[in-house]
């Protein structure tokens, strides 16, 4: 356990990153596992760090978990703040506080960047609701909603 280290993820880390992308994808109702959007959609955060960051849990193997965080900017607050994107640990791994020290390492990067907010989307209802709920994550009065573009010819 002493070797476990969250550190930036790397372009290196896409093939991992994929796979447990690939993981949550398959338990979100909303989403559909595809390996070649997940990895060109890492790799345009990886590639830009202006555009977010991915932060891994490692231990001395293999990646356990992944965090990512997309940088926006709020008119309400009138700065830069973040998007939670993907939070996931590995399947065998869960249970065991990886994705609270994974959260608690945003949190910090955050308040040490002196980003405003950090926003997320959470299943309605679910454990992850409770998760963040518990991580000091209010709800919001708001309802999220997309418009989703079809780029098949």
């Amino acid at each position: 356990m002493s070797d476990l280290r969250i550190e930036p993820a790397t372009l290196d880390d896409l093939s991992d990153l994929t796979e447990l992308l690939g993981e949550l994808f398959t338990q979100e109702e909303d989403f559909t596992p595809n390996r070649e959007k997940q990895l060109r959609g890492l790799r345009l955060i990886l590639e830009q760090p202006s555009r977010g960051r991915i932060f891994v849990l490692r231990n001395h193997a293999k990646i356990i978990g992944m965090i990512n965080l997309l940088i926006t900017i709020s008119t309400a607050e009138g700065g830069f703040v973040l998007l939670l994107e993907d939070l996931v640990v590995h399947k065998e791994h869960r249970r065991q506080g990886y994705g609270a020290r994974l959260l608690k390492h945003a949190i910090d990067f955050a308040r040490q960047k002196n980003f405003l907010r950090i926003t997320l989307l959470a299943d309605q209802p679910g454990d992850s609701r409770r998760f963040y709920l518990k991580h000091g994550f209010v709800e919001s009065g708001m309802v999220p909603m997309r418009y989703l573009f079809s780029h098949d010819a």
